[in-house]
């Protein structure tokens, strides 16, 4: 019975679920600012500079 008790790898566990999530999002936005600064999905990082540039002067 003391097998049942035994929470030990219960946290490595844990930490295993945490850094793929981590990871996951990372990865996911890599992915999202990689297509941004490629001007794909109607996303374009130049358009939106010289807008922010025109609304500060």
């Amino acid at each position: 019975m003391e097998i049942l008790k035994d929470e030990g790898g219960q946290g490595a566990a844990e930490y295993i679920l945490l850094f793929g999530g981590v990871i996951v999002i990372a990865v996911a936005a890599l992915l999202i600012y990689n297509s941004y600064f490629k001007g794909q999905q109607g996303l374009n990082a130049s358009t939106d500079i010289s807008n922010v540039r025109k609304s500060v002067t």
